[in-house]
């Protein structure tokens, strides 16, 4: 990923993000709509991006991801909208950053888990007290680290590259 792709691509992305997010953690639910939207935002940008015939060959990710998500959602091992935000993340990674890609997720999976647990557990959730995923058992909202390792690995693009 280039910063020029990334600085295409993140003032979409960071709303959308922050959305997902938001609204994972109080519905506990990932909406087909918020998914479209990540897509549409890839289909108009791709091509600035990454120009034409990588923006192409990016789009290839979205459906081999998504068999495979798919079939650990069948599995029962991840939930239907994971899998779906999961594969519309898929074309904005370019593959030769996986290592990266899979340390920011890890990170932003232990982050988000930190602060979710830091609200739930004392009066800072006051606010939002209504949210299901406070009570939702050993199910997490995994739309919050998802969208925070796309917006993490646009960010360190941007800065670093």
């Amino acid at each position: 990923m280039t910063a020029q792709a990334a600085f295409w691509f993140l003032p979409a992305v960071i709303p959308i993000a922050i959305y997902i997010s938001w609204n994972d953690m109080r519905s506990m639910k990932i909406t087909n709509n918020s998914i479209i939207v990540l897509m549409v935002a890839y289909a108009l940008l791709g091509p600035f991006a990454f120009g034409l015939e990588m923006y192409l060959w990016q789009w290839l990710h979205f459906p081999i991801v998504l068999v495979v998500c798919m079939a650990l959602w069948s599995l029962r091992t991840m939930g239907g909208g994971d899998a779906k935000m999961i594969a519309a993340m898929a074309p904005f990674f370019v593959v030769a950053d996986l290592e990266l890609i899979l340390r920011l997720f890890a990170a932003s999976l232990l982050g988000a888990l930190a602060v979710h647990s830091l609200f739930r557990f004392t009066p800072l959730k006051k606010p939002v007290a209504e949210w299901q995923s406070w009570n939702a058992g050993r199910y997490f909202p995994k739309g919050f680290p998802l969208s925070m390792t796309l917006v993490l690995y646009l960010a360190f693009a941007a800065v670093y590259r």
